[in-house]
């Protein structure tokens, strides 16, 4: 059944109709990580957000061709104005993690040589894809179908693309090669510029710091005029231009990428964080619309808010800085976490309200998310796990795609799923069947057919069998061992049961 979709987009500031250029295929762009560390779960929470938008889609009939970058190069540390400044993150990364090597960090000393930028990328990127697929980010695992043709595109590996765009750029006026030999975007050739951010002109101020200094301001024809390309000969990674070896600005590394992997010069959806709107989705539209001489660069731009913790934003210095893997291991809650509940977690509010991380949200994500999982169990049982039913019609699913058509309204849609359990009489074939499409877009049921690793159920019939024979020592040792191996160990009529605590 085909509904209405409707997304608030960040450009014209409304609710709009969603319907692609060429139903039912959907072009998406995601401005994905920039790997000089491990992700934290600000950041994913804008990944999760795109892979529901993206599951949302294909649930409702679409075919998605999503593309999830990743930088390598020019992403500065002084990231909030359009030039940037300070050091390239590369850079930063290869100083932080050779003074880590010297203190002895493992995963520093898994770099044999920080001082390589191309090593420290791959490191953090082969860590950013372990931790998507742990959170069943679909295009992370997309990366490896097509390693000639990835979906999830290095910088570095499209440079030349980046160089081809400057040029055409050039020749179109939109851009110029400044005093300081640097190739800077003309925002005064835009009239639009600034249209996304609600910045104008006379309220934005040029780069500062590293890479554009104030003293350099006279190269440039606008102070508000941003790099494309700087030649630096001494910077860690470089490549030859017409305008002399040196390295691509940010932004326009995004505008080349989108282009080249999605193969349009108006794609359907662009997201990002709320961070990413000014400077470097603002410039992304500039450029690649100078480029392309088309109205739009993307039809409808989404963004998520930010993630707090425990109330605050979050901050290495307040100690309340995760990263995926912290929480996995159980930095936060004493004890290791599924990822299914951080995904539950990052997913549950709208992707338009400030989302605040806080254990006592974890505990109630992991209580969902076993909810969902003890139901599945139950009725794999009745049904022997046949789920081939077409349930595409069924209310339950009908309730939940009007609520994510509606914005994405994720909270709404979570909720419809719990009011159909709670009040479900419908045999257990068509409710698997149900529970499973639904699972298409939340993720965080096990994988069919998926075996269990532990062997629980043999602990709990022993210690069945060592208080019949009054073995007490033995029954107490077991059920530490289910204890300590995250198990809540119960008591009923029908015997030990033991169920895996998620969180």
């Amino acid at each position: 059944m085909t509904i209405p979709i409707q997304f608030y987009n960040s450009l014209t500031k409304k609710i709009e109709p969603f319907v692609p250029a060429q139903p039912p295929h959907v072009t998406m762009y995601n401005c994905g990580p920039t790997v000089y560390d491990f992700a934290h779960i600000g950041n994913f929470r804008a990944f999760i957000f795109a892979d529901v938008l993206r599951r949302f889609l294909e649930l409702t009939g679409h075919t998605v061709h999503q593309v999830m970058n990743i930088t390598d190069v020019g992403h500065m540390t002084e990231d909030d104005v359009a030039d940037g400044g300070g050091m390239d993150k590369m850079e930063a990364a290869a100083q932080r993690l050779k003074e880590a090597k010297k203190q002895g960090s493992a995963h520093a000393s898994a770099i044999t040589n920080p001082d390589d930028p191309y090593q420290v990328a791959r490191f953090y990127t082969d860590a950013f894809i372990e931790d998507a697929k742990k959170l069943g980010i679909k295009v992370a695992f997309d990366y490896d179908k097509n390693p000639k043709k990835t979906q999830m595109p290095h910088a570095t590996d499209h440079v030349s693309d980046m160089i081809a765009m400057i040029q055409t750029l050039i020749a179109k006026g939109h851009a110029y090669v400044g005093g300081d030999g640097a190739v800077y975007y003309s925002v005064q050739s835009f009239p639009d510029y600034g249209k996304l951010s609600g910045n104008t002109l006379d309220k934005l101020r040029g780069g500062a710091g590293g890479r554009v200094s104030d003293a350099n301001q006279s190269a440039k024809k606008h102070p508000a005029d941003f790099l494309l390309w700087k030649p630096d000969a001494r910077h860690i990674m470089k490549w030859p231009s017409p305008w002399g070896e040196g390295y691509p600005g940010w932004h326009i590394e995004c505008s080349a990428m989108a282009r080249a992997l999605l193969g349009r010069d108006v794609i359907d959806i662009h997201t990002g964080g709320e961070d990413n709107i000014f400077p470097h989705h603002e410039c992304e539209i500039a450029q690649t619309r100078g480029c392309t001489d088309q109205s739009h660069f993307a039809r409808m731009w989404m963004h998520t808010r930010f993630l707090l913790v425990e109330g605050e934003k979050m901050s290495k210095r307040k100690g309340n800085f995760f990263t995926v893997r912290d929480v996995l291991e159980g930095k936060v809650t004493g004890r290791p976490v599924d990822p299914a509940v951080l995904r539950f977690e990052l997913m549950k509010a709208h992707y338009r309200s400030n989302a605040d991380f806080t254990r006592k949200g974890l505990e109630d994500s992991a209580s969902a998310v076993q909810r969902l999982r003890e139901m599945e169990a139950s009725l794999v049982v009745k049904a022997g796990d046949a789920a081939d039913a077409d349930v595409s019609s069924h209310p339950a699913v009908r309730e939940f795609n009007e609520a994510l058509a509606d914005d994405l309204n994720i909270a709404k849609a979570i909720a419809s799923v719990f009011s159909w359990m709670a009040s479900n009489d419908a045999d257990a074939p068509v409710s698997l069947a149900v529970l499973r499409r639904i699972d298409g877009v939340l993720g965080v049921l096990p994988p069919q057919g998926a075996a269990v690793a532990d062997d629980a159920a043999d602990k709990c019939r022993a210690i069945d069998d060592a208080r019949k024979s009054k073995d007490f020592a033995t029954a107490d040792r077991l059920r530490k061992e289910l204890q300590d191996a995250g198990y809540e160990v119960l008591n009923t009529p029908q015997g030990t049961i033991a169920k895996k605590k998620l969180a």
